[in-house]
């Protein structure tokens, strides 16, 4: 096989395992706690990470990218993980990941505000589009409602908040990373700060004690394994594999976890929340086309 598709068939199950990621937190934060089960989560996929990508030199980076990109990382990783977890139900918890995916059009945003440089005016509607489709899939079955829209935001505040919030810092980081990395990967590091930050908010919470059954354990492992292999297949894909086809795959993610979580927390989603999933998709779709570099 030549060797290039075998980078890009790498970088496409990396795709495929950050779309069940969103039903696998769930998963296991249903049974280990919201930040207890999180915490875990890294913990294992900080321990399989170092196992397959090793653990490289704190000194071979430059302390702003551990600092900045580091500390975005942390964050965004621990806004998603407890939006997911604290959501009140596995439906509201698939909600939280639509929320979650405004980040590509949010990513672009932020480029084309940050570059000054005249861009097509088509990605200011786009990205309309992507919070129309969010505000299309949390409002139930009866069109776009914003008193709906309210009552859900008020039901679970804390949830709704991480996982926008989540979304902005991930555009950030996106924007920034790139020229604060110069061509290095601390995602190993960055999963074992995470996974520490997880603990130490675990520590100070009231949380209950884990209980861990075989059940967990092998939620556990797997969530912790897909999540570490995502990371590093995906490390695989981009030093060698076709970008154009990646980054046009990555667009479809929404799509892919809604997919994933419904048939992992086995619940049935509507024609109206599909709906928003789709829209959100064809925006970071249209943002990326339309700000990509041309050959």
């Amino acid at each position: 096989m030549n060797t290039s598709y075998k980078y890009t068939i790498a970088g496409c199950a990396a795709i495929l395992f950050w779309s069940m990621i969103v039903g696998l937190i769930r998963n296991v934060t249903e049974q280990l706690g919201p930040i207890g089960g999180a915490a875990m989560i890294y913990s294992v996929g900080s321990l399989f990470l170092v196992l397959v990508m090793g653990l490289p030199k704190l000194s071979v980076f430059s302390l702003r990218y551990l600092l900045i990109g580091g500390g975005l990382f942390v964050s965004y990783e621990m806004c998603l993980s407890l939006a997911l977890g604290m959501a009140n139900s596995r439906n509201q918890a698939v909600e939280m990941s639509i929320i979650n995916y405004l980040w590509p059009s949010l990513t672009v945003l932020f480029a084309v505000l940050a570059s000054h440089k005249p861009v097509n005016k088509v990605i200011y509607p786009a990205i309309l589009l992507s919070f129309f489709g969010v505000a299309w899939t949390l409002s139930g079955d009866q069109g776009l409602s914003i008193t709906q829209l309210i009552e859900n935001a008020a039901s679970n505040p804390a949830s709704y908040s991480l996982a926008f919030t989540g979304a902005f810092l991930w555009a950030i980081y996106c924007n920034i990373t790139k020229k604060l990395a110069n061509g290095k990967n601390a995602i190993t590091w960055f999963f074992i700060a995470t996974a520490l930050a997880l603990w130490i908010k675990y520590a100070v919470s009231d949380e209950g004690a884990i209980v861990m059954t075989s059940s967990a354990v092998i939620d556990l492992l797997l969530a912790g394994m897909i999540m570490g292999s995502g990371y590093a297949l995906w490390n695989i894909g981009i030093i060698g594999g076709n970008m154009v086809l990646l980054a046009t795959f990555s667009y479809f993610t929404p799509i892919l976890s809604t997919f994933f979580s419904a048939w992992i927390l086995d619940i049935e989603l509507t024609i109206q929340f599909w709906q928003g999933v789709i829209m959100v998709t064809i925006a970071s779709l249209l943002c990326w086309w339309f700000t990509r570099e041309k050959s």
